[in-house]
């Protein structure tokens, strides 16, 4: 299975590794059921294959893929907030239009008069109402929580890019492994079926006997039961890719890109992690949200302070519309709270706790990016030296094959050899696609690691963009 590490944004995990593939790289794990392998598909499919590029497939991914489409919306439920705590620090502007007809007892409020009762009469107020806050300052710590809140939110899109960025890619890669396979496959049945042919025709000559014949029966269906699997997987990682980037039900694909073997330049461990640190948006949205909760403990620890507002109003008064003038108020009002039951209390002690617990995850934070670029220099220079050992693994088995070939024609030696030179063949050449599966994974999570996945990928993989 392919292993990856955690952003701080989502767990999640990916598609199963080709067959054989030891992954060296780091990316991160999603469930089947993840949003990030999912996507809104957009278009109407044809029956004529579409060319899909890797740079195409991260456009649309970075344009359809589900689990981005909900970190913007959860930008939008943070701006709603922002402005739900901007609502304590902005005016608060009403008007109101009545017109009553009234009976009064003067005898109900104290009056003693010979007539206690007056009316009816009519009174008609139109008037415009204003409540400014003027210093509050608990409201202005959280609203400055809630921006910060916003800002994290923002910084969690540029990490979902990023994430996009490596599963789009992760899958292609995968999904270029499956075709490798099937021409590897191909041509190893190819070679299967002329050994069958040299083997029959070396029996009736009388040179080999009848289980040579068999061996070689046995290695061609080998090698077409390996070929019905290299299809399916082949078409499944397709599904999968198509699924993920947003391309309509039933859209037919080609891949365009190869993905070559492209050495990258390694930077030093110092270079790695002061990019990271500056370029990682999920640790700058750490920074963010600890900023917030220690700005939402300035306004619990100011919770108790008084807060100045003027309020006032104007309208016209009278009995009818026509009577009516001109009034207006003014006043300034100092607000103190005296007792809450112990409200500002609990929200002190709740506003401490998160304090001290994004602290605590800024911290881990620092030291996982640290433990993730590491892994992913590490992984990089690992699989580039597999990737070379797997070539010349290719190189040897096929001079191997050959030779037993020869020795079989010869009738120096058994098919067995041929059988097992086959066998080695096929090991090398899945062991060599597996490494460049690998290799380019590792650049791929090495750009995730260091959060420029998205501007890097193209030159980290070499491919045409």
């Amino acid at each position: 299975m392919t292993r990856w590490t955690i952003a701080t944004l989502i767990a999640l995990a990916m598609a199963p590794a080709p067959a054989g593939a030891q992954v060296l790289g780091t990316a991160p794990q999603l469930p089947p059921d993840s949003p990030f392998l999912g996507s809104r598909p957009s278009g109407t499919p044809t029956t004529q294959p579409l060319p899909l590029s890797l740079k195409d497939a991260v456009d649309r991914a970075l344009d359809h893929n589900l689990g981005l489409l909900i970190q913007e919306e959860a930008v939008q439920h943070a701006r709603g907030a922002r402005w739900r705590a901007l609502a304590a620090l902005l005016p608060d502007v009403s008007a109101s239009v009545g017109e009553s007809r009234q009976v009064l007892n003067l005898a109900a409020f104290g009056f003693e008069t010979d007539e206690p009762i007056v009316g009816p009469f009519n009174v008609f107020d139109a008037r415009v109402a204003v409540s400014q806050p003027v210093i509050d300052v608990s409201a202005l710590n959280d609203a400055k929580a809630a921006s910060l809140n916003e800002r994290a939110a923002r910084y969690g899109i540029n990490t979902a890019r990023d994430l996009v960025t490596l599963v789009a890619v992760n899958l292609y890669l995968e999904t270029i492994a499956a075709q490798s396979r099937i021409e590897m496959t191909r041509a190893q049945q190819e070679t299967a079926d002329a050994l069958l042919t040299q083997a029959r025709d070396l029996e009736r000559s009388g040179l080999v006997a009848g289980i040579d014949v068999l061996r070689a029966q046995v290695q061609q269906q080998t090698q077409r039961q390996r070929m019905i699997v290299a299809e399916n997987q082949f078409e499944k990682s397709k599904l999968q890719l198509a699924r993920a980037i947003g391309l309509p039900p039933g859209q037919p694909v080609t891949l365009t890109d190869r993905i070559p073997f492209a050495p990258t330049p390694e930077p030093t461990l110092d270079q790695a992690l002061a990019r990271a640190y500056a370029s990682r948006s999920d640790y700058l949205a750490a920074q963010s949200r600890l900023e917030a909760a220690q700005a939402t403990a300035r306004s619990a620890a100011a919770a108790h302070l008084p807060s100045l507002h003027v309020d006032a109003n104007y309208g016209a008064l009278g009995q009818t519309t026509h009577e009516a003038h001109s009034t207006y108020t003014v006043s300034a009002n100092v607000r103190i709270p005296l007792f809450d039951a112990g409200r500002m209390t609990a929200r002190r002690i709740d506003a401490a706790a998160e304090v001290r617990q994004r602290t605590a995850e800024l911290a881990d934070f620092k030291a996982r990016i640290e433990f993730e670029v590491r892994s992913a220099l590490l992984d990089l220079r690992a699989a580039e030296q597999q990737l070379q050992v797997a070539q010349t693994n290719v190189q040897l088995a096929n001079d191997e094959l050959q030779q037993a070939r020869d020795r079989f024609a010869a009738g120096v030696a058994s098919n067995l050899e041929v059988t097992q030179a086959q066998e080695s063949v096929a090991s090398a050449s899945e062991s060599h696609i597996s490494a460049l599966y690998a290799h380019n994974l590792a650049k791929a999570s090495l750009a995730r690691a260091l959060g420029i996945a998205e501007e890097a990928i193209a030159a980290y993989l070499g491919g045409r963009q």
